[in-house]
């Protein structure tokens, strides 16, 4: 096809085979995307494109991932907020004719069995080296292995204990990721033989688990810790250790929901959490019970 659609955002480049997304660099724009730059998406990595109206006279023009193609959706695993979705191109409401004919033009090339979930990652992660700052300690990776450095001022007396930690790539089946947008985000490693959901997969033993660090405010950002965790699941994938990609975080011990709730409302009376935080994240927690 070869032709530019400039978006809010993002330009995306039409080319025989994939779509190449660019993303703009503002004030404005998502600092995953700034941090992303551009993405190459093969035809063969979508399900299905979607045109639909947006917000303040816009339409929304969507080219949805087909599941287990790209390591970045999955290791968010629906997590991302909308605006942050790099898959849609917003555009102004005048351009929607040209939209739907670029729709089109991309439907016409899905692969034919685009509604089945992929065999393999198709969009490539980003590129390690890659580190972030958590709440309890440092992440690095290096491409081959993983490690934690543990933070005096945050790290639990178990991960201390523990020691600073390395995790060969080839030792793990896989990463859990929660939005640091969350009132509890982390990243987990599942290393091999590890039954998830089972003695110390749930995040009430996180803080605990030498395998995991903790986000919190203003640690381990989504636009560092998401394309962290998505380039250690696509080095898992290429390793052949990975019959799980990634997880999302399960349900709650009661009993953890309520202390993170006291916590929260401790948060709250110190003026430290606004009322509008208290009451989101309060039925944030519940609703995962």
């Amino acid at each position: 096809m070869g032709d530019v659609l400039a978006g809010i955002q993002a330009t995306w480049e039409f080319e025989t085979d994939s779509v190449l997304i660019r993303f703009e660099r503002g004030l404005r724009t998502p600092k995953l995307f700034q941090t992303l730059r551009e993405r190459r998406i093969p035809h063969e990595a979508l399900a299905a494109v979607t045109l639909s109206p947006g917000k303040r006279g816009t339409v929304v023009l969507h080219a949805v991932p087909r599941p287990g193609a790209d390591p970045l959706m999955e290791a968010a695993a629906g997590q991302l907020r909308e605006g942050c979705d790099p898959y849609r191109l917003v555009l102004p409401a005048e351009r929607e004719t040209l939209a739907e004919y670029y729709a089109d033009e991309l439907r016409a090339l899905l692969p034919a069995d685009a509604d089945r979930p992929a065999e393999q990652y198709s969009v490539a992660a980003p590129e390690a080296p890659m580190h972030f700052k958590a709440y309890d300690g440092k992440a690095s990776f290096d491409g081959s292995q993983v490690s934690f450095r543990w933070s005096w001022t945050g790290a639990s007396s178990a991960k201390w204990k523990a020691g600073d930690q390395s995790f060969p790539v080839a030792e793990l089946s896989g990463v859990e990721w929660r939005s640091p947008e969350a009132f509890d985000g982390y990243l987990r490693l599942l290393r091999r033989g590890e039954e998830p959901g089972k003695d110390g997969a749930g995040p009430a033993q996180v803080d605990q688990d030498p395998a995991a660090v903790l986000f919190g405010l203003r640690y381990g950002p989504v636009h560092e810790s998401l394309p962290f965790a998505a380039a250690v699941l696509e080095s898992v994938r290429n390793t052949g250790s990975a019959p799980v990609p990634a997880l999302r975080p399960g349900r709650r011990d009661p009993a953890d929901i309520a202390e993170r709730i006291r916590h929260l409302g401790e948060l709250h009376q110190a003026g430290l959490v606004t009322d509008e935080e208290f009451s989101s994240k309060k039925a944030e927690l519940l609703s995962e019970l």
